[in-house]
């Protein structure tokens, strides 16, 4: 997690962008011909209705009378706007398209879709609620981030505002003590424990929270047709086929690395087989009922601790990862995942991880 100095791989991710193709809706021009598409680069840890400044005067000239309702659009699917751009990207773009063609629309809004955007404040709100989502998940409290002077929130906002002032967002984020996570730190045995503590963190020398508790955001995409390249992978038509899970991962020093393997092993243990020890039976697998909440809903809830063994777990025969994205990664999944939360968390502290599952085809008897 960003404190102290940044590294190389932090400043890519500050620094990455999406080419977008931007055009508007058909039913929206008025003029002949009708405007050009609008070409732009999107900061990845960005918003996509912060673009509407930049946008709007090249469509201006062709828009219909009436009060703007902004929206975007990605082949018929409206954008959740409060997903970070390069999230959406990397789970509705399985084969990367570049520029990424999208569509916007100032009218018409799909209220029954999508929670209402009152522009930037309402991006603002959601980003600060997600701090304080994180800050309760690594701490146990949001202290920190409820007490930022003013001063500071409208620095940090701005920071990630312009995705360019890497400097200015880690000075500010480093007072809100969020932590960081050691190479060392591994699995810890027999326990998916989600239960949430006070204070679960560790102080190293230096005065920084060591955290064993890592908020994520999980976007996992099922697909039951087989495919072997993503250019014939099935496109997502419908949020419903997005199952969103808000879950932390609890990682401890247990003397090996924790992968990102077992990063996942916790996250989705539904994908994985638990195999049951000589003569004894198991009906099920026991483990926390993950929290699948609409993405309209980002709300921090505790969890019940539920017992598995993460080491006698496998890879289900009736499931198959596809996919697994990380600001546009894809890494392999023996890598130590303290290097993927270090270098990969988004500014509001969240690692946000997008997952293509293959599943097996439901028979109709």
């Amino acid at each position: 997690m960003m404190d102290g100095g940044a590294t190389e791989a932090q400043r890519y991710v500050w620094e990455g962008a999406i080419p977008l193709q931007i055009h508007l809706h058909e039913s929206e021009v008025t003029t002949l011909p009708p405007p050009p598409p609008a070409l732009i680069l999107a900061p990845r840890i960005g918003y996509l209705p912060l673009l509407v400044p930049l946008i709007k005067p090249h469509f201006s000239s062709a828009l219909p009378p009436g009060v703007d309702t902004i929206w975007f659009d990605y082949k018929g699917l409206p954008l959740k706007w409060y997903i970070p751009t390069g999230v959406l990207f990397d789970l509705l773009c399985a084969e990367p398209e570049r520029p990424w063609n999208l569509t916007i629309h100032f009218r018409g809004y799909p209220g029954n879709i999508l929670i209402p955007c009152e522009g930037e404040d309402s991006i603002k709100w959601s980003f600060i609620n997600s701090l304080k989502e994180a800050a309760y998940i690594i701490n146990g409290n949001c202290k920190n981030v409820m007490n930022m002077s003013q001063p500071d929130q409208v620095e940090l906002w701005r920071s990630v505002l312009s995705a360019g002032n890497m400097e200015a967002y880690l000075r500010v984020s480093s007072k809100l003590k969020l932590g960081t996570v050691g190479d060392e730190y591994t699995v810890k045995p027999n326990s998916c424990s989600l239960k949430s503590r006070q204070s679960t963190g560790e102080t190293d020398i230096a005065g920084s929270v060591k955290t064993d508790r890592i908020p994520v955001r999980l976007y996992v995409w099922s697909v039951s047709e087989d495919f072997d390249d993503f250019e014939d992978a099935p496109q997502i038509d419908s949020w419903d086929k997005i199952s969103y899970i808000n879950r932390p991962v609890e990682i401890h020093r247990e003397g090996k690395y924790f992968t990102l393997r077992d990063a996942v092993k916790n996250l989705l243990p539904e994908f994985f087989a638990v195999k049951p020890l000589v003569n004894e039976e198991i009906s099920s697998i026991q483990v926390e009922d993950v929290q699948r909440v609409p993405l309209e809903d980002a709300s921090v809830e505790d969890g019940e601790e539920k017992s598995c063994d993460v080491d006698s777990c496998c890879p289900s025969d009736n499931a198959e990862i596809k996919l697994i994205r990380i600001q546009g990664i894809e890494p392999k999944l023996e890598i130590p995942f303290s290097w993927v939360v270090n270098n990969l968390m988004n500014p509001e502290h969240f690692l946000h991880i997008c997952v293509c599952v293959k599943v097996p085809q439901e028979n109709n008897m």
